[in-house]
């Protein structure tokens, strides 16, 4: 049979058919998205924008959207798009082309790191909405800002977001090593808010 795992960093050996919680560490998440850039790198800037900073901005508009919201919900928000850390990001195209296989990697994946850190390993589905709309608010600005879309297609393809929602934000461009830091730091403050 053919090798279907992979080293992490942290001397971790993941199996990508048949993944564990016990196999996941957050330093190796935060490591692996801080590298890996959305847009398939076509954006602009001097650095990727990778799906550590991604992630980091849909935990914020996630949490601005749902006001009071629980701390595990954050986690997860910070969290959606975890298996990229060993899937790499891949656009919806590509992986519509790909299919049904895909996904179930993706599934698996996701429920282990939801167990690892302590939600459940299918979320329940008016979370998991909340956080697609956050993810779209995230791209649609992406798209404008950093990957050369002009307003009009941004719109026509994610649509227009609340202003009050996104107000302050912008998309930020930071090397791997900065984007890596504040992803674990955020993580960390959310779990030390859960167990407090």
């Amino acid at each position: 049979m053919k090798r279907a795992w992979q080293r992490m960093l942290s001397g971790r050996r993941l199996d990508l058919l048949d993944p564990t919680p016990m196999d996941i560490e957050i330093e190796d998440i935060a490591h692996g998205l801080a590298f890996v850039a959305r847009w398939n790198g076509q954006t602009l800037g001097d650095f990727a924008y990778s799906v550590a900073e991604h992630s980091i901005l849909v935990e914020e508009l996630f949490s601005r959207a749902n006001p009071g919201i629980g701390t595990r919900w954050q986690l997860a928000a910070l969290l959606h798009d975890a298996p990229e850390y060993v899937l790499g990001d891949m656009i919806s195209p590509v992986k519509a082309a790909i299919g049904v296989g895909y996904g179930e990697l993706d599934a698996r994946l996701t429920a282990a790191v939801h167990l690892r850190f302590g939600l459940p390993a299918i979320l329940p589905a008016p979370i998991k909405k909340a956080i697609k709309a956050a993810d779209t608010i995230s791209a649609r600005l992406e798209a404008e800002q950093i990957a050369g879309f002009s307003t009009a297609e941004a719109d026509r393809i994610f649509g227009r977001p609340d202003p009050g929602l996104i107000r302050g934000l912008a998309i930020r461009l930071r090397p791997p090593a900065e984007v890596r830091a504040a992803f674990t730091a955020r993580h960390q403050e959310l779990l030390s808010q859960l167990s407090g």
